[in-house]
Order: structure tokens, then sequence, then C-alpha cells
């Protein structure tokens, strides 16, 4: 595992260790950032601690076209309980990822430093969010970070049962001949019961 320093780098991925980390602190400025996308590695620490460089092994990734939709949550689309936008509420999604509760989790990786830089890359483009709203209410969304064919889904929160799960399938059924795959770095039971499934960090780099 390298320590970083203000050189604008990332070690070769060999120095990947078994828990996936490659690399330690260094900061989170735009031009880092988008080095560590395309690169396929993303942040992720609890705050106060130096930051990690993560490039799992394997690969928790969705092909869009594996994506399971179960009947129940096909009703909720089709009854059209939720509304979607894309890029409107940016920030408000931001915030939400950081403020809400996770189970098992101390505190929150995103950073006010972080925030700041994914907003300059939200204004460059490269930064998205997905809002869900209920009776005008954002209920629900996510954000992620688009390297070419790929969208690194980053994090997600929902205040109503459903609504992050439904902006979800909206964005991948959507985009489904946009991107040759959705990103989601590490195994959660949420993720895979929609498809998605770990593939070796040698396939993930060839897509990258």
């Amino acid at each position: 595992m390298i320590l970083l320093d203000d050189k604008i780098e990332f070690p070769h991925y060999a120095f990947t260790n078994s828990t996936g980390i490659i690399a330690i602190g260094g900061d989170l400025k735009v031009e880092r950032l988008i080095l560590a996308y395309e690169k396929g590695i993303f942040p992720w620490y609890n705050k106060g601690e130096p930051i990690l460089w993560w490039f799992p092994h394997p690969r928790f990734v969705l092909f869009p076209q594996e994506l399971k939709v179960s009947k129940s949550m096909r009703k909720i689309l089709r009854d059209n309980k939720f509304q979607f936008t894309e890029n409107k509420n940016f920030i408000e999604v931001l915030n939400n990822c950081q403020n809400i509760y996770r189970a098992n989790q101390l505190g929150t990786w995103i950073t006010d430093e972080l925030k700041e830089s994914l907003i300059q890359m939200h204004l460059l483009g490269i930064a998205k969010s997905v809002e869900v709203w209920l009776d005008d209410e954002l209920v629900g969304g996510f954000y992620g970070i688009e390297e070419k064919r790929i969208f690194c889904g980053e994090s997600m929160f929902s205040s109503v049962s459903n609504a992050s799960k439904a902006g979800f399938i909206y964005f991948v059924e959507k985009y489904a001949s946009k991107y040759d795959l959705i990103d989601c770095q590490i195994h959660t039971p949420h993720l895979e019961s929609l498809g998605a499934r770990e593939i070796s960090s040698q396939d993930f780099l060839t897509y990258l």
C-alpha cells in the first residue's frame, strides 16, 4: 500500500492489498478524483481518518441487461407512484446521502471536502444525480460518476420504502444502451437482489 503525496498519481494495481486498498493519503482535489475514477479507484474512509483509496477485487457490478425487477416493483413503477428527475437537485441528494443513518457504519465518508469536489465535478458534467419524488417531496435518490461507458454508483438514500430502488431501476432501464455496466464497487444484498454480481478486477479493467 502506497502513501500518496501532492503529486496527482496512483500506484500500479499490483500494490493493492488483500482488502482492496491501493493507496492512502493524498487529497480530494477534483483532478485527483477524476484520475482515480479513470483508473477504477475510489475514496472510502471514515471522517477523521486518512483518505483510503480502493480498488476492490473482485468487483461488484451490474450489467444493465441482467437487471432483475420483482413483480411488486414492476407494479410500483407501472402505477407511477414515484416521479423521477435527473441532475435537478444534486446538492440535496448529496446532503441526504451524507446525513442518512446507515446501520453498522460510524459517521459518513462523504466529508465536506469531498462534497466540495463532487459539486465541482457535477458542474463539469461528470458527477450526476437521480432524484425520486413523492407528492413533490424528495424521498430518495442517488449520485455517481460517469466514466465513459461506465456509471460508478457512489451512494443512495431513501426516506420512503422502495424509493431508491425505484430510482435505480428507472436509471438502469433508461440508460441500458449507454452504459456497459454499473459499477457497484462492493457487494450489498440490496444490489445483488437487483442482479448485480462479482467479476474479476481484471475483467473490470477491460471494460474501463
